[in-house]
C-alpha cells in the first residue's frame, strides 16, 4: 500500500475510493482524535479551539481548522506512537465503522483486478491502518509534518487533500494521462474527483454496520 511518488505501470483500471462517510459511516480522524483523547481532554480541547472554529464558520477553510485541531490534539507526538494508536483504533471500530455496501463494491473492484486508491483528506498516518486491512494498493492523504525528532508539528507537508488536490495527487501518482474507470465520494471536496471518473459514484453507500 504505497504512498506513490512515481506513475506505476497499471495492470487494471484505476478506482479512486475517498474515506470518509464513503467507506466509513463518520468521519475517522475527528473519531480518532476523540478515542484518543478521553472525554475531558477531548471536551477541553474543544474548548480551546473556539476561536478556530468561529473563525471556520467565517471563512469554511477545512484545512486551517483541521491543522488547528492537529496542533491542539496531537502536536509534539512523536509519529511512530501515533502511527500504534492510530492500529489501535482501527482495530477497536472496526467493525462498526465500516460500511457494508461500500466494501462490497471494493471487493467486486479488487475481484476485477482493479488499482485501487484512498484518496482522502485525513491524515494519511491515521487512514493507513484502515488501508492495509482493506488490501488498498495506494493512499493518498493529508500529510502532517514532523520535526527533526520525528514529532508532530501542527503543520501540514503540502496542502489539504481535498477537492482540487484531490486531483492533484492523482496526476502526481498516476500522470496526468491516467484514465481514472470510477470514483467515489460523499461531499463537494470529492466533486473535481468525480467529475474525471468514467463512472462516477456520489453518495453510493448508505448502509450501517
Amino acid at each position: 500500500m504505497p504512498i506513490l511518488s512515481q506513475p506505476p505501470s497499471l495492470s487494471g483500471p484505476l478506482v479512486a475510493f475517498d474515506f470518509d462517510g464513503t467507506l466509513t459511516v463518520s468521519d475517522s480522524f475527528t473519531a480518532f482524535l476523540r478515542w484518543r483523547a478521553g472525554p475531558v481532554a477531548w471536551m477541553t480541547g474543544l474548548a480551546a479551539l473556539g476561536p478556530a472554529t468561529a473563525r471556520y464558520l467565517i471563512d469554511r477553510d477545512r484545512g486551517r481548522i483541521k491543522a488547528a485541531a492537529v496542533a491542539q490534539f496531537l502536536d509534539g507526538v512523536e509519529a511512530l506512537q501515533l502511527s500504534e494508536e492510530a492500529e489501535r483504533f482501527a482495530d477497536h471500530v472496526w467493525d462498526r465503522f465500516l460500511r457494508p455496501d461500500a466494501l462490497a463494491c471494493w471487493e467486486d473492484w479488487g475481484k476485477k483486478g482493479a488499482h485501487r486508491v484512498i484518496v482522502t483528506a485525513s491524515p494519511a498516518l491515521t487512514v493507513a491502518p484502515f488501508a492495509r486491512r482493506l488490501g488498498a494498493e495506494a493512499l493518498l492523504g493529508t500529510e502532517l509534518a514532523l520535526d527533526p525528532e520525528g514529532r508532530v508539528t501542527g503543520a501540514f507537508v503540502g496542502e489539504n487533500c481535498r477537492g482540487e488536490e484531490k486531483v492533484e495527487r492523482l496526476i502526481r501518482a498516476y500522470g496526468p494521462d491516467a484514465v481514472l474507470e470510477a470514483a467515489y465520494g460523499d461531499t463537494s471536496g470529492d466533486a473535481e474527483m468525480l467529475a474525471r471518473a468514467a463512472q462516477p459514484g456520489f453518495r453510493r453507500f448508505r448502509q450501517r454496520p
